[in-house]
Formats: structure tokens, C-alpha cells, sequence
């Protein structure tokens, strides 16, 4: 299995600056490479993550870190439910390696098993959703969420065939361009991916402190886009800046970056990633 490696990690460090002591919401806790960092760095982190196989590395962390550490096991928009404020909330969005590379859960066209796709291992898998799909829905999906071109052919061609595995669905799909996005298609409409971070970054505002930290690193344009916009309008004042007694904004951006040529060298995930961040203002 390859071996998972956080993106843009030192840049996340970077933004945040001093963690002694604060409290921080690792959102996607994953491999756990970001939560080790913040505790590392002296933070009080709560982690979420809705994919049950992560239990194992969450309580190690636990073990080492003591009440210094909280694991949630829920998605990270259950953290509308929490009551506390924190200093930093951050999320490391996609998929991760550890899903990605295990061939029983479905996530890729590389290995042959069963179109699964869940991140939390319950619920609808994707073979189950297609099935319940028109093609007319499923040719939504795969627009909305793939940027599929020829959506309506492919959904119909998909539908009559009712894949049950990731490779009768790859061998569905016949440009190869179009194999990539019809997986992640299925893969964010399984997960409620665009969802869980909308309800997740609306809740984020009342849960910073004043000079908290949101920071968010991205890997595919929709979800890119859905951080951006949010993050615009939060840092856009209300009014005319120039007239006397304007509103100042709530939050101010954090300078985007994307990895360097270090980082591509060693960790291709990180090529389409994207960090944006935003500190709040009052």
C-alpha cells in the first residue's frame, strides 16, 4: 500500500503559526499525519472522520497524546453539533491514499473489486446508486461532479449495464479521458461530498475564534470552487469600503499557495492541490 503523505503540510504549518495550547479541529483526519503534526506542535486537536478503518491509528494517537486528543467518529459536518469555539479548523479535502489503494472498497480503476466507494462503509454503495438511477440522474451526476462531456450517452450506456464491479464500469467507459471523472463522479455522489463541505464550512464561523484560523487544501475544482466562493464572500465587507462607517469584513484571506517543486518530486497527489485560508476578524 502506498504510503500516505499529507499535502502542503508545511504551508498548513506555516499558516497557522503558533499551536501551543490552542485548540484545533483536524476535520479529515485520514492517516493522521495532520493531527500528529498540530499535536506535535503543542495543539489540543479534535478530529473527525467518518471511515471506520482509521479507529486503529486514531486511538495509537490517543495513546501517545493522551487528553490532548479527541477522535469523533462521525463526518466533519457533525461538527455543527459541537458547542465549543476553537483557534484553527482545518480540512484536507478528497480521498486519501489508504482508501484509494484498497481494492475491496472500490475507490479506483486501477484494482478490480466491487463498486463500492464508501468512505464510511454503510449506506449506498455506487453499484446500488446506479442502479437506482436514471439515466437522466446518473447523466447529472456525472456533469455535475465529473465534468463528463458526453454525460447523457454514458449515463445510458452505464444504466443498462448495472456494473458491479470497478472494472466492468471502467470497461463502460470507452475515451480514457473520461474514466478518471466518471469515478470521482460516482465517488462524491455517494459520499454527499459537496454537502458535507458546505454544511461543514457554514458552521465554521461560529466555531472560530476571533483570529482563528479556516484553512482548507483542496484537490479537484468543484470542491476548490465551493472553498473559494465561501472564503470570498467571507472576506468581502458588506457595503461600499469607501463610504464613512462601511462594515470591514468578518474574515481576511490567507495567501493561496499550491506545492513546489520539492513536494511534486516526491508526493504526485499533491499536483492539483490548492491551500486557501481565512482569519477571522471579529
Amino acid at each position: 500500500m502506498t504510503m500516505h503523505i499529507p499535502v502542503l503540510l508545511d504551508d498548513v504549518m506555516g499558516a497557522l503559526g503558533d499551536l501551543c495550547g490552542r485548540r484545533v479541529i483536524d476535520a479529515t483526519f485520514g492517516a493522521g499525519g495532520y493531527s500528529r503534526a498540530f499535536l506535535n506542535a503543542g495543539a489540543i486537536v479534535t478530529a473527525f472522520d467518518r471511515d471506520p478503518t482509521v479507529g486503529t491509528t486514531a486511538a495509537a494517537i490517543r495513546d501517545e497524546f493522551g487528553d490532548r486528543f479527541t477522535f469523533i467518529a462521525a463526518p466533519f459536518d457533525e461538527m455543527t453539533k459541537l458547542d465549543d469555539t476553537y483557534d484553527a479548523i482545518v480540512f484536507d479535502l478528497g480521498i486519501s491514499s489508504m482508501q484509494i489503494d484498497v481494492a475491496s472498497r472500490g475507490f479506483s480503476f486501477r484494482f478490480d473489486g466491487p463498486l463500492d466507494m464508501r468512505m464510511s462503509v454503510a449506506g449506498q454503495t455506487a453499484a446500488q446508486l446506479i442502479a437506482c438511477s436514471t439515466p437522466a440522474e446518473l447523466a447529472r451526476i456525472l456533469r455535475d461532479f465529473g465534468d463528463v462531456a458526453n454525460a447523457g450517452t454514458l449515463a445510458r450506456a452505464i444504466c443498462d449495464a448495472a456494473p458491479q464491479t470497478t472494472f466492468q464500469l471502467r470497461d463502460l467507459i470507452h475515451r480514457p479521458r473520461d474514466v478518471a471523472p466518471v469515478f470521482q463522479a460516482l465517488r462524491i455522489a455517494v459520499n454527499d461530498e459537496m454537502g458535507q463541505l458546505t454544511r461543514a464550512l457554514d458552521a465554521v464561523p461560529s466555531h472560530l475564534n476571533v483570529g482563528g484560523k479556516c484553512i482548507a487544501v483542496t484537490f479537484h475544482s468543484i470542491e476548490d470552487r465551493i472553498v473559494k466562493n465561501t472564503f470570498r464572500d467571507w472576506t468581502t465587507a458588506p457595503g461600499d469600503p469607501r463610504m464613512p462607517g462601511a462594515m470591514r469584513a468578518p474574515f481576511v484571506a490567507i495567501r493561496t499557495t499550491r506545492p513546489g517543486a520539492d513536494e511534486l518530486g516526491h508526493n504526485a497527489r499533491a499536483r492539483s492541490a490548492h491551500m486557501r485560508g481565512v482569519i477571522k476578524s471579529y
